[in-house]
């Protein structure tokens, strides 16, 4: 089950997130689950393996929006690496950001059941 307690041993900065949240603790919990929508990290992904940086970018710096306003940090660090990589059309290895992306994103998935 989802708590703010469950939020803080994952590393998030709860105190941060709720405030962006109007200290409403009831509406920011309801926001988490969007934030791990499964279909952010597939494109990000997607777009990666076929170098589309463009739409990768346009997926990643949303899902750095989300997460960086509900203050998930152990998510958000990798995703913005990614973002940033994205926006310089780097081509290279996305593979260990990715893999601490979706690392993140399942723990976090796990500590809600």
């Amino acid at each position: 089950m989802l708590t703010l307690d469950v939020l803080k041993e994952f590393g998030a900065n709860v105190a941060e997130g709720l405030e962006r949240c109007m200290d409403d603790e009831e509406f920011y919990l309801e926001l988490i689950p969007d934030a791990l929508d499964e279909s952010y990290y597939k494109s990000i992904e997607e777009a990666a393996s076929i170098k589309d940086f463009k739409q990768g970018f346009e997926v990643a710096h949303s899902l750095k929006g989300i997460l960086a306003n509900l203050a998930l940090t152990p998510i958000l660090e990798p995703v913005s690496e990614i973002t940033e990589l994205f926006r310089a059309g780097t081509d290279g290895d996305y593979s260990k950001l990715m893999e601490k992306m979706w690392e993140q994103r399942n723990k976090l998935k796990n500590m809600m059941e």
